[in-house]
């Protein structure tokens, strides 16, 4: 941190507004000077460059006594000692930090300071349209050549992945993400989802078929129409459908919509309380799995759950049945350096209990009679959708896994919420059952999707609902390791 330009002895609601009122000084200098250099050319000197920098925000704890002892998974100390992070968007993420810094006020007496870091903010992440660099025919290199540009040298995962090692007196991170991070993914969702990342809801439901996204448009356009929590729909592309809005005019909006531009579309319900759900349709396989939970995870939201088709491996399952995850055989390989397969991937009781009570609410089935219908176990995530085909190397290891249900992203899901510190949970519809001659064929396989698709969404809503009562238990202390950064 700077000596110039810092204030400490902070309350958290005054270091947020600092840390607001210095990202906004550093974002207004560098689109001026980018500004000026579309019209003039003009390159910025050292000293105003060195105005291009996030904010950064430390908090110390000096221990008077013995240490609290927190049951909270999040806002804590491991010891005393000074944490730091570089932030970026503090408006948009002022509600977070202020509830983080409290609980390390309140709870640890800990003093915050805020001043100016040494992360050059690059200049990419100020652009807000995208189309800034067609103005006089500057190429990006040529912007990088003079103003601040984004390094991969200066991104990474260290601090989740537990790989930061400290000198002696040495600050610790205060957070899991540092600003470049933040803003690194915050681009990159736009890019994948056709969606303002601010559009992005703290309830997040995956899906691997686009016909969940057509069930989800339709509850939404069902709850703005009532006098209830949810306010407005926001599509790719950045349409809103808004409580005031013709439903037929909203369909034709909807019929219109070009999400095949998006590789990942993403389509949010918002609430007024800014509780709303979230559905991004991320498509097949562990690689968009990981790419797209890579970045959403840096808006640190509450739960994310996978809602889409498996194969059924159990003779006794039927189509259209439900499997619950409470475990995962990880064949994904893409994630086989970062948390290898040996690790175990823990199920949390609050999500699991949240999807079975979910279930029997939407069925309106309980007991054995829901037991026949849904069905808990370990899911199989493979990286290779014709698995099928090397069935003799699989079967000893399906077997051995006690496994019931086989998908591809699922495992890599689960594996990436508990890296990266977000509660997560799997409900799976069985759509075919691959070992016991009931492939999917297109007949069967619509049929069955006009039947089960609706149901099987609103039941990840209504676990939604059922979650968002509880928040603080929801983020388990299973997620934690025991050098945690203090902030959730």
């Amino acid at each position: 941190m700077t000596t110039t330009d810092s204030a400490s002895g902070l309350t958290p609601r005054q270091a947020v507004a600092e840390l607001i009122r210095l990202h906004a000084e550093a974002t207004d200098a560098l689109k001026a000077a980018l500004e000026r250099y579309f019209e003039t050319r003009a390159v910025p000197d050292a000293a105003e460059r060195a105005r291009f920098r996030y904010p950064e925000l430390s908090v110390t704890y000096v221990a008077n006594g013995p240490q609290p002892s927190i049951a909270r998974a999040y806002g804590k100390f491991q010891g005393p000692g000074t944490y730091v992070t570089t932030v970026t968007q503090p408006d948009v993420f002022q509600d977070y930090l202020v509830a983080q810094l409290s609980y390390l006020v309140e709870d640890y007496g800990a003093s915050i300071a805020v001043g100016v870091s040494a992360q050059e903010i690059p200049y990419p992440y100020v652009f807000e349209r995208g189309d800034e660099l067609g103005r006089g025919a500057v190429t990006s290199a040529e912007l990088a050549r003079v103003f601040p540009a984004p390094m991969l040298s200066a991104v990474g995962d260290e601090i989740a992945d537990g790989l930061f090692d400290l000198p002696d007196g040495a600050p610790r991170p205060l957070s899991l993400f540092d600003a470049a991070r933040v803003d690194y993914s915050l681009r990159r969702i736009v890019h994948y989802t056709g969606t303002d990342w601010r559009a992005v809801q703290p309830w997040i439901l995956l899906t691997n078929y686009h016909r969940y996204v057509d069930q989800f448009v339709r509850f939404g356009l069902d709850q703005i129409g009532q006098d209830g929590p949810y306010t407005d729909l926001v599509l790719p592309g950045g349409l809103v459908i808004a409580r005031d809005l013709d439903r037929a005019e909203a369909e034709r909006l909807v019929a219109a919509l070009p999400w095949h531009r998006y590789q990942m579309p993403a389509y949010h319900l918002r609430r007024a309380d800014g509780q709303g759900v979230t559905l991004v349709n991320i498509g097949v396989g562990p690689s968009n799995a990981k790419n797209i939970t890579d970045h959403l995870a840096v808006l640190r939201p509450h739960c994310w759950l996978m809602i889409g088709h498996c194969g059924g491996l159990r003779q006794s399952q039927r189509i259209g049945d439900y499997v619950l995850a409470h475990g995962y055989l990880r064949q994904d390989r893409i994630l086989d350096t970062l948390l290898p397969p040996d690790i175990p991937i823990p199920a949390l009781a609050e999500v699991q209990i949240a999807l079975q009570k979910a279930a029997a609410s939407v069925t309106g089935e309980s007991g054995e009679r829901l037991k026949q219908r849904l069905r808990t176990g370990t899911v199989v995530t493979n990286d290779d959708r014709n698995w099928e085909l090397r069935w003799t190397q699989e079967r000893k290891r399906i077997n051995l896994s006690r496994a019931i249900a086989v998908d591809m992203e699922s495992g890599t899901i689960a594996a990436q919420g508990y890296r990266l510190r977000v509660p997560y949970g799997t409900l799976l519809c069985v759509s075919d059952k691959p070992l016991h001659g009931e492939i999917k064929l297109p007949g069967a396989a619509n049929a069955f999707y006009e039947r089960a698709v609706g149901e099987h969404l609103l039941i990840g809503l209504t676990a939604v609902d059922m979650l968002r009562g509880d928040r603080q238990s929801l983020h388990s202390r299973k997620l934690r390791s025991f050098d945690e950064p203090p902030f959730r």
